[in-house]
């Protein structure tokens, strides 16, 4: 079996791995400035698989995925059926933010080809796509996420996607593990021990508690797909009263309809009803600015969304609290007002005077997930990818005994 890394090879973001070159595991994109999308992978020569599987509903996993249609070309896209609705939902989300700009490599006409090709499967559901048996195994990281294992008929890769070992309150922890004889795994976390969930629960809602009691209000950035609905469930559970705004209230209306991949659908109804959903008006978002109340919205990194509402109408009051839900990517708006209490905020640097903290609600194995979940693969050849520091990793799990390397961006590795 042969691997070709075209993209998540030593960082975070635009996933993308050729299997045989014919069997295309992800295409993502990396929401910078401008996109970045796999290395050699668009245009004239790009890759041409004859299928696609896709792990699960993040920009930087299926952000790109539209383009590979974009041709003559018309290959089979499996997913689960979350995966393919958060996919297209990213996609038109994508067109209207760069629709008319070199920056797309898609159109509407793109788009609307995925509902031709796409085929849905569910967890344990083997399936055939080009020449190679496939199964979805759940991954626990958002609903629909999924570990994905190949087989060529030498070689079971197990492909890991983003996982958690953990439970969260939208979703389960993986508990699968099926065998392999490569284990293709990420490390986005793979140097932090996360805080107990339950710990962090508590922090949180005493503190966002504090700041309404204080007459304040509290600004809490949150990734729309998992993040939003995760954090809709903790103000429920606290009786924290909150609204919620931007595309991850979308996202929670369409995860309704597939009560089978969350956690708790009776949970998920109750934390939708306890919520109340913002219409998108900014006079609307000016006057909820002022409320005692927590608002949950994109984006969680602060580069957009109606956060560019939000942010400047509390900003100044000390007494308000802006809560970070999420990792930082360094250069974001949202990473700055952490490390300087300023943060450029529609094209003007801010400073900000209400209080800010941040609060680890990943949905991402931490270093013991990690470590715990290789421990069933001791025998395998393990291949880092998706992380900071995939080498540091690497070496690590050597040390340990495991034969594991972290391929460089473009690399071919023949698996045995």
């Amino acid at each position: 079996m042969d691997v070709q890394f075209l993209g998540g090879a030593r960082e975070v973001g635009r996933s993308a791995v050729l299997v045989n070159d014919s069997l295309l595991l992800d295409f993502g994109m990396l929401a910078d400035n401008p996109p970045q999308y796999p290395v050699g992978a668009l245009g004239a020569g790009g890759v041409d698989p004859d299928a696609v599987v896709v792990s699960h509903g993040h920009l930087d996993h299926v952000g790109a995925v539209p383009a590979l249609l974009s041709g003559s070309a018309r290959p089979a896209i499996h997913w689960t059926p979350p995966t393919r609705e958060l996919a297209l939902l990213l996609a038109r989300d994508t067109l209207k933010l760069h629709g008319n700009s070199p920056q797309c490599p898609f159109t509407g006409e793109d788009v609307r080809r995925v509902g031709e090709v796409s085929e849905e499967h569910g967890y344990g559901e083997p399936f055939a796509a080009a020449g190679h048996e496939v199964t979805f195994y759940n991954a626990g990281h958002i609903p629909g996420s999924a570990h994905v294992l190949v087989d060529d008929g030498d070689t079971r890769l197990l492909y890991t996607a983003d996982f958690h070992t953990r439970s969260q309150r939208l979703v389960a922890g993986t508990t699968d593990r099926p065998d392999a004889d490569v284990v293709l795994c990420e490390s986005t976390y793979s140097d932090v021990e996360h805080e107990d969930r339950a710990v962090v629960e508590e922090r949180f809602a005493e503190s966002v508690k504090t700041t309404l009691w204080e007459g304040g209000t509290v600004v809490v950035p949150a990734f729309a797909i998992g993040r939003t609905q995760e954090m809709m469930l903790v103000c429920d559970e606290y009786d924290i009263p909150c609204y919620v705004d931007g595309m991850g209230t979308e996202v929670t209306e369409m995860l309704r309809q597939y009560p089978e991949f969350v956690r708790d659908a009776d949970a998920l109804r109750r934390a939708k009803s306890h919520a109340r959903f913002v219409t998108g008006r900014d006079g609307q978002r000016k006057r909820i600015a002022g409320q005692k109340a927590a608002i949950i919205t994109t984006s969680g990194m602060l580069s957009g969304g109606p956060a560019m509402t939000y942010i400047p109408e509390i900003r100044a009051n000390p007494t308000n609290k802006i809560a970070m839900t999420g990792y930082q990517v360094e250069g974001t708006p949202g990473r700055d007002l952490l490390e300087t209490g300023s943060a450029e905020i529609d094209g003007r640097v801010m400073p900000v005077g209400a209080r800010v903290e941040q609060y680890d609600f990943s949905a991402h194995a931490d270093r013991n997930g990690l470590f715990g979940f290789l421990d069933a693969y001791r025998d395998a050849t393990v291949l880092v990818n998706h992380g900071d520091r995939c080498e540091a990793f690497a070496e690590e799990l050597r040390e340990e005994g495991y034969e594991a390397r972290a391929p460089e961006l473009g690399a071919v590795v023949t698996c045995p």
